[in-house]
């Protein structure tokens, strides 16, 4: 029985060009990940977003790299994450303001209630009672008369939960970055347009945000007509 020669030099060969090729994507990826480390913190140092879309696609790709970059220039990781969620938002604002008000929902966290809030939990989240103690009732007022589902939430299961039981096609998630930033990968993962708004204020009891924040985006598409009054106001 005779067995097979193997030409080693063949496979030696193709070894290399497979480990050259892996050298060479390695420092094609470093490369493009500094470039738009270096566009984003010109962006942030301008205020404005340069070539978002290149940057979202990088980010997608090339976070680690990104991230590493980011921090080798002295970023820190709270205006990254900032940096990147106004990415997100910038490239989904367009998606966002096609999709109807009925297949919206807006999802603020219960740490914005007040300490002494009567609310109880229910399985659809906390239940607003509008006692005037704090701001998150007169706002779901206003939200839901633009058309929204308003829910009040202690976590980011509830999310999911509401999500596969409503079905919206556009959310607008409001809370601390972190919150915010899994949210929006959350919603990245399942399909879901989303856009993030971010406290002002960090905390478990009593935090803060800026309603007008979450005003401008909730009237994206719509006509200045067809806003109530009173959040007409607010976002004029």
């Amino acid at each position: 029985m005779t067995f097979p020669i193997i030409d080693l030099g063949q496979f030696h060969d193709l070894l290399y060009l497979v480990g050259e090729a892996t050298v060479l994507f390695i420092i094609g990826a470093i490369l493009v990940s500094f470039v738009l480390v270096v566009i984003s913190l010109f962006s942030i140092r301008k205020g404005h977003l340069y070539f978002p879309r290149l940057i979202k696609a990088g980010k997608v790709f090339l976070e680690g790299f990104m991230k590493a970059f980011f921090r080798l220039l002295g970023l820190e990781d709270r205006e990254m994450l900032t940096f990147f969620i106004k990415i997100h938002n910038a490239m989904n604002a367009n998606s966002f303001s096609l999709v109807p008000l009925t297949e919206r929902a807006i999802f603020v966290p219960q740490c914005l209630r007040s300490a002494r809030c009567p609310a109880h939990l229910t399985p659809e989240g906390l239940k607003c009672v509008n006692c005037g103690q704090c701001t998150v009732g007169e706002a779901r007022i206003l939200l839901e008369k633009l058309g929204y589902r308003v829910f009040v939430i202690p976590g980011s299961s509830f999310i999911k939960r509401m999500v596969k039981k409503y079905h919206p096609k556009a959310i607008i998630g409001v809370g601390c970055l972190t919150e915010v930033k899994e949210g929006i990968d959350m919603a990245d993962k399942i399909g879901l347009v989303s856009m993030g708004v971010v406290t002002v204020k960090e905390g478990c009891v009593e935090t803060l945000v800026n309603w007008q924040d979450i005003y401008d985006v909730a009237v994206l598409g719509l006509d200045p007509a067809s806003v109530p009054e009173d959040l007409h106001a607010l976002t004029s």
